[in-house]
């Protein structure tokens, strides 16, 4: 198993959101970057956790956890032309994009906000906390996964 970050803004999908959907399940699409498209595509799997994370916003932190509940697949929003994700360039017998599906799992007790995660000496190797780090999906430890979710409790 392994464990990820992924950012959402609140505005777009939050955590309730997630847990209010059908089955509390979501498919995860839209990202448009190469290197949080390759986390997806090449290392996502089923049964992987997430931190939920909401990012834009008044305090942006991890809020909740989800689960990945597929296998990686083609992000047809590219394929769509009414779709904000829409890219003109990608290719149905050889998708540019991918996304998985998520199901939430639990909200946290409290929000464990990025200024508490840049503090933390557990967590000075993070991703989400090296300078310059933007992706919206990106891999974390389970060290870092488990305090994190300790923090929120």
């Amino acid at each position: 198993m392994k464990y990820w970050l992924m950012k959402s803004e609140p505005d777009d999908i939050s955590i309730d959101d997630l847990q209010h959907s059908p089955q509390q399940t979501m498919s995860w699409q839209g990202i448009r970057n190469y290197q949080a498209r390759n986390f997806i595509r090449d290392e996502m799997n089923t049964g992987d956790s997430v931190l939920f994370y909401h990012s834009s916003c008044k305090v942006p932190g991890v809020v909740g956890i989800a689960t990945v509940v597929s296998q990686p697949q083609r992000d047809d929003t590219a394929l769509d032309p009414q779709s904000r994700y829409f890219d003109p360039k990608s290719d149905p017998s050889k998708p540019r994009w991918w996304q998985v599906d998520i199901q939430f799992t639990a909200k946290l007790n409290h929000i464990v906000s990025l200024q508490q995660l840049k503090s933390d000496p557990v967590l000075r190797d993070m991703v989400l906390v090296t300078k310059g780090a933007r992706l919206s999906v990106q891999p974390v430890t389970a060290e870092e996964f488990c305090h994190i979710v300790s923090l929120g409790q």
